[in-house]
This record gives structure tokens, sequence and C-alpha cells, in this order.
């Protein structure tokens, strides 16, 4: 039981990576004028990816000084997200395995 909570929380992780990376390409493609948002099926897929990751995106700016026109949160996120999935790595370990030890390394 415990091992498919741990799977569903890496796959949940996963995505967000992925709509963390696909947000950050589609506003970039959509800033050169590459995307077309006046398109209707374009501006849902950007306000889609906007919806889900500016929650997070959002502390992060408002931490992070500002660096003209280069956005540096999606990849602060991304850092977060992969320190995250360590974390739960070493705690399933430490919870099938007993592997304790593993926690403070």
């Amino acid at each position: 039981m415990i091992t498919i909570l741990f799977e569903i929380l890496q796959e949940i992780l996963v995505f967000y990576r992925w709509a963390v990376i696909l947000a950050a390409v589609f506003q970039m493609l959509a800033s050169f004028g590459v995307l077309d948002t006046r398109n209707r099926i374009v501006w849902t897929i950007g306000d889609f990816l906007y919806r889900i990751t500016e929650p997070a995106l959002r502390p992060i700016r408002n931490i992070l000084p500002s660096f003209g026109s280069i956005d540096f949160s999606p990849l602060v996120l991304l850092l977060a997200i992969s320190i995250v999935e360590m974390m739960l790595g070493r705690i399933y370990s430490a919870i099938v395995y007993g592997n304790v030890q593993g926690l403070f390394l």
C-alpha cells in the first residue's frame, strides 16, 4: 500500500515537472511571436499551463530579484521538485527497508 502511495506521488511530481517545462517553453514561444495566442486552442493550452504552474511560480518570483526579462523561477521550481523527489526516495527507503541512516546523509 505504501509503495503505491509513493509511486503516485512520484508520478505527480514527474507530470508537474513536465508542466513547468512546457509552460516555460510556451511562454517563451508566445513572447517571441512564434505561437499565436489569439488562436483559441493555443490560448486554451497556455491558460491551462498558466493556471497549474502559476501558484507554485508566483511565490518564487516574489522572492527572486529581478533579472530584467529573464525568468529564473521555473529553474528554481524544477530544482525544488528534484529535491522533493530525492527526499521522497529516502523516506520510502527508510520506511520500506528500514534504512534510517539514509535519511540523514
